[in-house]
């Protein structure tokens, strides 16, 4: 049985990570590396063991968590099928479950919010992971003056917090936003088929999603 120690600890995977996040930078994209992926995939599973699903389920969202990004070897575009792809054959020449295999798979192939749908409970908790992920660690250019509107708005973000409510009915995108930096329409702008997609991906797992922006509830 694949656990998330022997996934994390795998060479190829994390070369795989490595080298997605080289094309992400040269393509002048937002940081992709162990250090988002670890974020999205500890979130996914927290997330799921807070809300009473089977210690394992939480495990494959972790490890879904760590592989999403993954397709973006080949390209950017499209990277969540191809990204699915690969992890199909990584996991089965690793001797994955097919059952477990498929939720995977399934959850990867649905994270990007051109073509996502929470089809499952671990697509859900990877889409609400990876969609909240906005922090101005995440971005490489230094320059301020040279900065597109995607760094602009990461920069901005001095705190971000996702909190599951004490009742467990709801989940909440807490941020600190710079508006010196960039306005809060701007992250409208950009992100708010991110925003859509997590509110979808809540309900998958039962939950209201709510965006609080500088102390104002937004959706």
């Amino acid at each position: 049985m694949i656990t998330k120690e022997s996934i994390k600890n795998d060479e190829s995977i994390r070369t795989y990570i490595r080298k997605a996040d080289e094309s992400m930078a040269a393509l002048g994209f937002t940081e992709h590396n162990v250090a988002h992926v670890t974020k999205v995939a500890d979130f996914a599973e927290k997330l799921l063991l807070a809300l009473g699903y089977p210690a394992r389920s939480a495990e494959l969202a972790w490890i879904a968590g760590y592989m999403h990004d993954i397709g973006n070897i080949v390209n950017r575009h499209d990277h969540a099928q191809s990204g699915a792809v690969m992890a199909f054959r990584i996991l089965d020449k690793l001797g994955c479950d097919p059952e477990e295999l498929s939720t995977i798979v399934s959850a990867i192939g649905n994270h990007d919010e051109k073509t996502a749908f929470p089809v499952n409970e671990v697509a859900a908790a990877i889409i609400l992971g990876d969609k909240t992920d906005v922090r101005r660690s995440r971005v490489r250019n230094q320059e301020p003056s040279t900065f597109d509107i995607h760094d602009r708005v990461n920069f901005a973000v001095s705190q971000s917090c996702t909190i599951l409510s004490e009742d467990k009915k709801s989940v909440t995108l807490d941020l600190s936003i710079d508006s010196e930096i960039s306005p809060v329409l701007t992250y409208f702008e950009i992100f708010m088929d991110r925003m859509l997609l997590c509110r979808k991906a809540a309900e998958r797992l039962n939950l209201d999603f709510h965006l609080c922006i500088n102390g104002q509830n937004i959706l």
